[in-house]
């Protein structure tokens, strides 16, 4: 990579290197972003805060975490080499595996020599005066760039908002900060805030090596058992042959899954259209949510009969009529949130070392040295605390960076008032600014990430190489473009049964956050189309010079 040593920014700062790009970020998106630019000859580097690369599956390693899209589709597409050269052990393989899987695309595509790790971007101002990004690190990096391309993920910045965490004389983790060196759990007093995702993989991996769990509930989730077979050389050897139908099918399905919507509502038989709920939830996977019926997100009727078959299943196994009550909605629709799949989870409460406190009317108030105390003044002692706690998903991360575009305004400051991007690619008033995994495209809530992360890091990489095929140095979105998008995107998004809920698919967990539905809700092929549609009209909609 060039060094800049000599050079001054326009501030007066002491510039270590000079770049065509920077990509924040190596994980999914980071990865194939570094490829893709250097690919086309630009002098790009990556840098990541984390010792190795990742991004999602270098952080959460917290008990149980795992895919819960089939590993054959949560892959790279655009090398048949690299596809097969690596197989997988189980169709939803667990976190050490997907790491490795992630060190092996970086080592198989030489790319380490160009990513600077344990390093955390501060800030990142652009320039209008040389029209480029002068980004600072905390290892004193200041990096002049020409383009800067972040890549840092939906769900990447950890969000807890309880006080008193740090008296606490036991031991506190998030799982999306989850140490590397393994955890004693045995025989300890463990409470673990949330039962999201991530909280009901965590619940069932250690409710039988704990000495007793309180499981801290605010909201209850319907769920998905989780089939996850072993995977034998001739089901890797099956995949494989199937790569081909992969790169044609996935970027073009509603979720960039290989199952899409097959069966309209109106046109079956209440008996047709129960065999196609039961065949999707006995599949095992996320298809009950995702490729049953469409109706499911925008006609109540169809998603409250298909919420109460999920209410029925999940009574079955809890039998319990309290249990039932703590841990199967009843006030808002399957679907609507993130749905979760899971094994054994709802058994791990039949354990008697294992206990719900119900913090939905009487809240957490604040973690205490001993443990944690609900507002009615009870203190659970505790030996250790994991935060389940979710994320500031889509703007944390860039937020928690001091991002100034022209006339020095803030990303920060804007996404405050108002959650604004032109397709989730680039933001009015930041020029020379490419997003990945941020708000109003397709994202972790309705889209496989890796078709998703593919076409916005390609969306990108061509954008690019238009504007240096015709000496273009600068690219903007207009006002008018990003308002049209954020109508659009609005008119879609505020049709479905998902705008009606409460959940950090609108932001509703952080407080203070704009309201908006952060993912884009008219489908990953759609929204290819149209992205395709404004690369092919030579980029309307963005100024260039």
């Amino acid at each position: 990579m060039e060094t800049a040593s000599k050079t001054n920014g326009s501030n007066g700062a002491h510039v270590t290197a000079r770049l065509d790009a920077l990509v924040v970020g190596a994980g999914v998106a980071g990865l194939y972003q570094l490829y893709r630019l250097r690919e086309q000859g630009l002098n790009v580097r990556a840098v990541d805060a984390a010792s190795s690369v990742g991004g999602t599956w270098y952080w959460n390693r917290y008990p149980g975490a795992r895919f819960d899209s089939e590993a054959y589709i949560y892959q790279y597409l655009f090398s048949e080499e690299l596809y097969k050269g690596w197989s997988w052990s189980e169709k939803f393989p667990g976190q050490p595996e997907i790491e490795r899987w992630l060190n092996y695309v970086a080592d198989r595509l030489d790319l380490r020599k160009d990513i600077q790790f344990s390093t955390t971007v501060k800030s990142a101002h652009f320039n209008e005066a040389t029209q480029r990004w002068l980004v600072t690190t905390d290892k004193g990096d200041v990096i002049d760039t020409q383009f800067l391309v972040t890549c840092c993920g939906m769900l990447s910045a950890p969000y807890v908002s309880f006080p008193g965490q740090e008296t606490f004389k036991g031991r506190l983790f998030h799982t999306a900060r989850w140490p590397k060196q393994p955890i004693d759990l045995a025989g300890k007093r463990v409470g673990i805030i949330g039962n999201g995702a991530t909280g009901i993989q965590v619940i069932q991996t250690i409710a039988g090596e704990v000495g007793h769990l309180k499981v801290f509930i605010r909201t209850p989730q319907y769920i998905i058992p989780m089939k996850n077979p072993k995977f034998s050389a001739a089901d890797a050897q099956a995949y494989k042959s199937k790569f081909g139908h992969f790169t044609q099918r996935l970027p073009h399905t509603f979720t960039g899954f290989e199952y899409d919507f097959e069966h309209a509502w109106a046109g079956l038989s209440p008996e047709k259209r129960r065999e196609v709920i039961e065949d999707c939830w006995n599949d095992g996977s996320l298809k009950l949510w995702i490729s049953s019926f469409a109706e499911l997100f925008f006609e109540e009727a169809v998603n409250a009969e298909i919420s109460e078959f999920v209410r029925e299943k999940m009574r079955e196994r809890l039998k319990d009529p309290k249990l039932c009550d703590l841990l199967i909605p009843a006030d808002y629709g399957f679907g609507t949130h993130r749905v979760p799949l899971e094994q054994n989870f709802l058994e791990a409460f039949h354990r008697p070392n294992v206990e719900i406190v119900s913090v939905k009317n009487n809240p957490i108030e604040r973690v205490t040295p001993m443990g944690i105390q609900t507002a009615d003044g009870t203190v659970h002692e505790l030996d250790i605390i994991i935060l389940a706690t979710g994320f500031d998903a889509g703007t944390g991360a860039l937020t928690r960076i001091d991002i100034r575009g022209r006339g020095g305004r803030s990303l920060k400051e804007d996404w405050t008032r108002d959650i604004r991007t032109t397709m989730g690619l680039q933001v009015h008033g930041y020029p020379n600014l490419f997003t990945t995994a941020v708000p109003l495209a397709p994202s972790a809530a309705l889209c496989n990430m890796t078709t998703c992360l593919q076409q916005q890091v390609e969306w990108i990489d061509n954008c690019i190489r238009y504007m240096r095929a015709k000496d273009l140095k600068v690219i903007e979105p207009t006002k008018d473009a990003e308002d049209g998008w954020v109508a659009h995107h609005d008119e879609i998004a505020n049709a479905t049964l998902i705008a009606k809920t409460n959940s950090w698919y609108l932001g509703s967990n952080v407080e203070g956050k704009p309201r908006r539905v952060l993912s884009y809700c008219g489908g990953v092929g759609a929204y290819r189309q149209k992205c395709d549609e404004v690369a092919a009209s030579g980029y309307q909609g963005f100024a260039m010079n």
